[in-house]
């Protein structure tokens, strides 16, 4: 039986079986479709999540993958804090950072997403200009738009740290992941509650009003895993960069946990919906 794994298959007998009937479907359309009726929101975040379920080409973990590579291409970011698990569409301008996502995709797709400290930075070629801690991250797929900027889709996969910069035609990073403290302490599980219900006051969300089982569907986040549940409240909040990067940054998760509750609890703006 198949399952959402085989969607590029479905797409491409979608296609065809329209095609037989005179009505054409682009590729795009085809897939965008096979993701809705699959339960998705739409192909990218169809194929962050088939990505996801893929072996490595090499018998080890991603993490062990991560910790042995010693350098990594870097894409500084203006306006956007990514965190683990997050999937995001970014726009690429800079020349730079256009060669450093060409050379993730002819390696193994990975790169290191890291905030501005300015946003105004047009080249944030130093340690200095850059936040210290940032997202090893997946491009899921990337497109070219018609004035010539890229479009990319990235899934966060871990947290980590820069140790120093290099700059051969791109920059790229040497780093050092950072592992989560706490995650699994009785202490993280009973604050994921918490953050949970200040959420749903926050954001004026109301959970119960959902079927069993969608929560996922609409990019709610799930008590099961503390790590997980801040690092998908974390960027829901309309909260400055500056603070969304200070919860990047804290890898003991009850500290992070105890910290979301303070930001949602201190009379700031209700979330924006990216459902």
């Amino acid at each position: 039986m198949r399952d959402f794994r085989d969607a590029k298959a479905m797409a491409k007998t979608l296609r065809e079986a329209l095609h037989a009937k005179s009505i054409t479907f682009t590729n795009s359309e085809s897939q965008e479709l096979v993701a809705r009726i699959l339960g998705f929101r739409d192909w990218n975040v169809l194929a962050a999540n088939i990505h996801a379920t893929q072996p490595p080409a090499k018998s080890v973990s991603s993490e062990t993958s991560i910790r042995a590579r010693a350098e990594i291409p870097l894409v500084p970011m203006r306006d956007l804090v990514l965190f683990p698990h997050m999937i995001s569409r970014v726009f690429v301008a800079r020349e730079k950072t256009r060669q450093a996502v060409e050379h993730a995709l002819a390696s193994d797709r990975r790169v290191l997403v890291v905030a501005q400290r300015h946003g105004g930075d047009d080249h944030p070629g130093t340690l200095e200009a850059l936040y210290p801690v940032g997202v090893i991250a997946n491009v899921v797929d990337r497109q070219t738009q018609v004035d010539g900027t890229l479009k990319v889709t990235v899934c966060g996969l871990q947290r980590t740290g820069m140790v120093r910069l290099t700059d051969e035609g791109f920059l790229a990073a040497e780093i050092t992941p950072i592992d989560d403290e706490r995650g699994q302490s009785a202490e993280a599980a009973a604050l994921s509650s918490a953050v949970l219900d200040a959420y749903q006051t926050y954001a004026e969300v109301d959970f119960s009003a959902l079927p069993p089982g969608s929560k996922a569907r609409f990019g709610l986040p799930s008590i099961g895993n503390p790590s997980l549940l801040a690092d998908t409240v974390a960027p829901l909040l309309s909260t400055p960069i500056e603070q969304k990067q200070q919860l990047l940054e804290t890898n003991d998760v009850v500290t992070r946990l105890h910290r979301l509750i303070e930001l949602m609890s201190d009379g700031r703006p209700k979330a924006v919906a990216k459902y």
